[in-house]
């Protein structure tokens, strides 16, 4: 089946060339019946139901922005639900943790205090936004929609690559992939008991209803956009159809004198008691931020820091987002919850501290370098993939502004079979569970698993050439088919 298996990755379908895991047991037997020339025109199904339904994302580049198909392929990720279990667990822990950590900072910063975390670090940091200082966000929850990533390695551990804790995308393909595996392989969840994901819009709509600040019973939520040019424009669009809710721009908003926001609609001015916002802080209000932004809302810091309204994630929650800060998430754990982490982080190295950069300029061909606040990939070098005038580049970088660079071994990531020109071959996955918090905490069962098509590479973005996969969370113990 698989055109070359390589037993120093951790396949997460396979135990062997021949052998499959016990939870891809009935996947690897249907799949296995058919011949590759069959299963690529499955693929081909597959793509073409994409494009029916629209399902695409944006890219950016020098000759201008281009809508892409969503790129899917077909053989699923599966993950048993006992073990799925410690990880959302584990997900849940750092999130409350991360969000009293966020409301620490713009409050009484006892963590600085008591030396855990440098405050130089995160007052440093270009998403500390002193106009958020002294906010106290409903349920104490800054992060309201978290999407962590996880790597497993060698031997199938799962680590925290990094926590995307303002804006996080990729829900809406979460639900999408399912949405077409069951059009295109519907016998395969005849007998599996794959845990449905589905729910996912009304877990988010109540999480929002449950930070509405005013007395209405049944809040009045909306989703702010920066518009139809935005790489994730389809995703807004699509949760916002799901949850039933307003899909606005800033010119759709206005804050009256009362500090209430209104939404413009036919019938005159409507109050809005919640915003989920996909706009990056620095344009939501060109009152306090950018004064060239034409994507948010004159006044609406003053709206949100006067109690009137909800925005989802609360501004300034970025601090957190950021891959220095990440390497202190253990700690916050134990120092805000008194609990051991039960996700670990994968090991990093700070440049910021002169035996940490020492190694890392020592060590850079083995070393994957990321800086602190870039995101989709950009800005990273992967040591064992880079030219000898990259990592030097890269050196230099480093000295320059040592603040701004971490480094992480590589690691060995898991690979999950995928359907390739030349047939079955194993590929390197990541995933982005999505993470919930008002007030309750919910965790997706699984999320979106994005994979590197091109072989041997370890990058897994959609703009750089990845794509994605079904991730079925698997009930082994209800189901002994699967």
């Amino acid at each position: 089946m698989l055109s070359a298996y390589n037993p120093a990755f951790y396949d997460e379908s396979m135990l062997s060339e021949t052998e499959p895991r016990a939870g891809s047991a009935d996947l690897v037997k249907n799949l296995n019946a058919l011949t590759t020339q069959q299963l690529q025109g499955l693929q081909a199904l597959a793509d073409a139901t994409i494009a029916k339904m629209g399902v695409s994302f944006t890219v950016y580049s020098d000759e201008g922005n281009i809508d892409r198909a969503w790129p899917f392929d077909i053989w699923p990720r599966v993950i048993g639900a006992s073990e799925w279990a410690s990880v959302a667990a584990g997900l849940q822990q750092r999130l409350r943790a991360l969000n009293c950590f966020i409301d620490d900072v713009y409050n009484e910063q006892k963590i600085f205090k008591a030396g855990i975390v440098p405050a130089d670090i995160v007052l440093s940091s270009r998403n500390f936004r002193p106009e958020c200082v002294g906010m106290r966000p409903k349920h104490g929850a800054w992060s309201n929609i978290c999407g962590s990533d996880l790597v497993r390695d060698a031997k199938g551990q799962f680590y925290v690559l990094e926590d995307n804790l303002r804006v996080p995308s990729g829900v809406s393909y979460m639900l999408e992939n399912r949405a077409v595996m069951k059009q295109v392989l519907p016998e395969l969840f005849e007998h599996s008991m794959i845990a449905p994901v589905g729910d996912y819009p009304n877990k988010l709509l109540s999480m929002l209803n449950s930070l509405n600040p005013n007395d209405s019973v049944l809040a009045e939520v909306v989703v702010l956009t920066p518009g139809i040019f935005n790489a994730a424009y389809y995703e807004h669009a699509f949760l916002a159809h799901e949850m039933g809710a307003e899909l606005v721009e800033g010119g759709d908003l206005v804050v009256g004198d009362d500090d209430y926001v209104y939404m413009r609609n036919i019938e005159g001015l409507k109050r809005v008691d919640v915003i989920y916002r996909r706009i990056d802080d620095e344009f939501l209000d060109p009152e306090v931020f950018r004064p060239d932004s034409t994507l948010g809302v004159p006044g609406l810091m003053r709206s949100w820091r006067a109690g009137k309204v909800a925005i989802a994630n609360a501004p300034g929650c970025g601090v957190a987002d950021d891959k220095v800060v990440y390497a202190y998430v253990p700690a916050m754990i134990e120092f805000y919850l008194n609990e051991q982490p039960l996700v670990p982080n994968v090991p990093t190295y700070l440049c910021r501290n002169d035996d940490d950069q020492s190694f890392v300029l020592a060590n850079i061909e083995q070393l994957v370098v990321k800086p602190a606040n870039e995101s989709g990939g950009y800005g990273m070098l992967v040591g064992p993939h880079a030219s000898a005038e990259q990592c030097d580049a890269f050196r230099q970088l480093i000295k320059n502004d040592p603040r701004n660079y971490i480094a992480q071994p590589t690691l060995q990531l898991s690979v999950v079979p995928t359907l390739t020109s030349k047939g079955i071959a194993q590929r390197h996955v990541d995933l982005r569970p999505f993470i919930l918090q008002g007030a309750d905490t919910y965790v997706t069962p699984g999320g979106l698993t994005r994979v590197a098509l091109v072989e041997g590479s370890l990058v897994v973005n959609s703009s750089q050439g990845g794509g994605s996969k079904d991730t079925w969370i698997v009930d082994l113990e209800v189901d002994d088919v699967i």
